[in-house]
């Protein structure tokens, strides 16, 4: 039996969210520094000028889809403080849906609680939902594109999935992971699939790796080309597309650029935690040249690769540590890109080996220490006007080992479970790994 009800756990969330929304009313109103996200007020202008029929893009700086300034129109018209409700509740169900998907998986009460808890009152995610920034929506959508694969509905998955990669650009990188798990021998025509109990977990390597092993071209076609994974492509690149092509006729190359094109070749000399943010501001008044662009995305492409190939079949694991290993090794990072892989970590937690005391802990301390780390140098640089580029670039380095350090242990720790059962294996065969 749970130690807390999950109906109590959301309603003390909601009540804590609630609480530091009107804390930051006063913040705002009475201290130098304010609460809000300064991104909040580049939604709320965008979402200003399209409530009065103009375009979004008009405000400088604004480079997300037009859909956020929709969703924010209500800021102009109740209360300026509406989205940070939305962000809010989007936090709560982000809460809710990890509780569910942990609940489809077979969790124990007490552990899907605990790691709710992880997500609900982590200071990174309660904080920016408050704070206003619209990441906890896009969290809330990837976590019900799981549960819609989980359950069978390819369709409304693939709806869902071509919708949020027009949100937000950054989850094309589970596209791969999702096609591989539409497996033909877990996904067939008018059939539920088998969803694997959190009880039978799989530490068999063998069958970790998704690369399937068929010599003749024509059986390897059917194999790949199956009926979910053309349905799949065709539904979210339609959506996709119909949505850039929707925006595109009302905003034309504004909404292209910015909205789109704009994180492709996005460079940032401040703010950044990456490592080559040093050479992205010896350079920044000079354009990039294409060997350069093509060296910084290599590795990220080839760690992408290895980790769909070896975890595809584990999806909520796979998410995680692609989406880990896909901020650290990213020419852009700021804070709140951590709340990516952090609406993730709960969904992983039951299948970890790692105790708190002292491997879990240690992972804590390295990953803050390395933070404040970087953090302690961006002061210098930023509100002292010290040069000090090159310590910078340095506490980059070290945060790149700490999180390349989180994820060699969470990977070494956890225990490979696959989400479905494939046609053809039994309970007794899953009992024999355990």
């Amino acid at each position: 039996m749970a130690f807390v009800s999950f109906s109590t756990l959301i309603i003390l969330s909601a009540i804590f969210r609630v609480i530091l929304i009107l804390y930051g009313e006063w913040q705002d109103t009475h201290m130098e520094v304010r609460y809000t996200d300064v991104d909040y007020l580049v939604f709320s202008d965008a979402a200003s000028l399209m409530a009065s029929g103009k375009s979004p893009f008009q405000r400088s700086t604004y480079r997300y889809s037009p859909l956020l300034a929709f969703l924010l129109m209500p800021n102009s018209l109740i209360h300026h403080s509406w989205g940070k409700f939305l962000f809010s509740a989007s936090d709560l169900l982000v809460g809710f849906f990890i509780r569910t998907i942990l609940k489809l998986r077979g969790v124990p009460d007490n552990l899907s609680i605990l790691s709710v808890v992880c997500w609900l009152f982590n200071p990174f995610t309660f904080t920016i939902g408050t704070r206003g920034n619209c990441e906890p929506v896009v969290c809330a959508m990837i976590l019900w594109i799981i549960i819609c694969v989980m359950n069978g509905r390819v369709l409304q998955a693939a709806f869902w999935y071509g919708l949020i990669v027009h949100f937000r650009i950054y989850p094309i990188i589970y596209a791969l992971p999702i096609l591989l798990i539409l497996d033909p021998q877990v996904f067939q025509s008018g059939c539920q699939p088998d969803l694997q109990s959190w009880s039978h977990i799989e530490q068999n390597s063998s069958q970790r790796s998704c690369i399937m092993r068929v010599a003749h071209p024509w059986i390897l076609m059917r194999s790949v080309l199956t009926k979910e994974r053309i349905l799949f492509g065709l539904v979210s690149g339609s959506v996709f597309l119909f949505c850039t092509a929707f925006f595109y006729h009302l905003y034309g190359w504004d909404f292209l650029h910015e909205a789109l094109l704009y994180h492709l070749t996005r460079t940032d000399p401040r703010h950044n935690f990456s490592v080559y943010f040093y050479h992205i501001y010896l350079q920044y008044e000079h354009e990039l040249l294409i060997a350069e662009k093509v060296v910084s995305f290599l590795p990220q492409f080839i760690v992408q690769l290895v980790l769909i190939s070896s975890f595809a079949q584990d999806l909520p694991f796979c998410f995680f540590v692609q989406t880990v290993a896909f901020v650290a090794f990213n020419k852009v990072i700021t804070a709140q890109y951590f709340v990516w892989f952090f609406c993730l970590l709960p969904l992983v937690l039951p299948w970890s080996s790692m105790k708190l005391k002292w491997k879990g802990l240690s992972c804590v301390i390295v990953w803050v220490g390395a933070q404040l780390h970087w953090l302690m140098w961006g002061y210098f640089l930023e509100f002292k006007g010290k040069n000090v580029f090159l310590q910078l670039w340095m506490a980059s380095i070290l945060f790149l080992a700490a999180n390349s350090y989180l994820l060699v242990l969470v990977i070494h720790y956890h225990r490979h479970s696959p989400v479905f059962t494939r046609l053809g294996t039994t309970d007794d065969d899953a009992k024999k790994v355990r």
